[in-house]
């Protein structure tokens, strides 16, 4: 009998914002291409014949989306998982949409550390969760004041005394003449799943099928895939030069016995230095090429 086809999922992306184009591209490179539905402001489309759909929200709704079983999966920011207090598997980090939240006062105020603040003090934020986990450490009395945008004005006008928000390279606060005096948190996009569609025979099966995709995708960024004809006389000293992920592949070259063809996966940022290396112990035809996807 023919296998039957596993029951349909969904997976909650970002509709917009910093993580939205990321996603779009790791989406595409697995094999779940959203094609121009997100730039069309599409709320919906399907991948995989119809088996994954694809719904485009707000990256801050998702964790509670798939909390609540209306999406199986997500791919959003740690910090909204942990702002959310949201109860989902967090199933691997997707190492794109690096950031910091942290805490940033007017730089004129001279407060360099949390050690600096007052007794009391009044802080601007999106994450009003995570501020207050943080500051309760320092047994301050904090008053929050929640915002949704142009957090970084609130100290100019007279609404707080200092901010926390996200920042990934620190020049927007500069830029607002603000100074960072503690990072709270680090974050990273996260693909998280529902745990009760995690123990849906059915739904887990497609949900591990997405998941290869996407990792196996994850794996190969950064790397490179390196070929050279080195001497065969010089092969111990390819493992010393290219260890690589389990260590270089050698093959026999049909009428050549004094050469030997060594394959083996390198990082990105390795790859002059090996090319470099093999070229000094006498490799010929070396080639260079990307690296799709990778399956530890």
């Amino acid at each position: 009998m023919p296998k039957p086809i596993p029951k349909g999922i969904s997976l909650a992306i970002p509709n917009k914002g910093r993580l939205s184009e990321a996603t779009a591209q790791l989406l595409d490179r697995a094999g779940l291409s959203t094609g121009d539905a997100g730039q069309n402001r599409q709320l919906l489309t399907v991948a995989w014949k119809g088996r994954v759909r694809i719904l485009f929200v707000r990256a801050q709704d998702i964790p509670e989306l798939v909390q609540d079983g209306l999406a199986d999966l997500g791919i959003t920011g740690l910090d909204l998982v942990l702002e959310t207090q949201t109860k989902v598997t967090t199933l691997m980090d997707l190492r794109f949409g690096r950031c910091r939240l942290v805490a940033a006062v007017p730089e004129k105020r001279g407060i360099r550390t949390v050690k600096d603040l007052p007794a009391a003090f009044t802080v601007a934020t999106s994450f009003p969760n995570l501020t207050r986990k943080f500051f309760r450490k320092f047994r301050r009395d904090v008053k929050i004041v929640p915002v949704s945008g142009a957090t970084e004005v609130m100290p100019h006008i007279g609404v707080a005394d200092l901010i926390t928000d996200l920042t990934a390279t620190g020049s927007t606060l500069a830029m607002n003449d603000l100074v960072e005096i503690a990072n709270l948190q680090d974050s990273t996009a996260q693909l998280i799943a529902n745990p009760k569609a995690l123990k849906d025979a059915a739904r887990r099966e497609l949900i591990d099928d997405v998941h290869f995709a996407i990792s196996s995708v994850v794996h190969a960024n950064g790397k490179r895939y390196l070929m050279a004809d080195v001497p065969t006389d010089r092969l111990k000293e390819v493992q010393t030069l290219l260890p690589g992920i389990a260590g270089p592949t050698v093959m026999d070259i049909y009428g050549k016995k004094d050469l030997k063809a060594v394959h083996v996966v390198v990082d990105e940022d390795e790859v002059y230095e090996a090319m470099r290396k093999l070229k000094s112990i006498g490799a010929k035809g070396i080639l260079v090429v990307p690296v799709d996807r990778m399956v530890h």
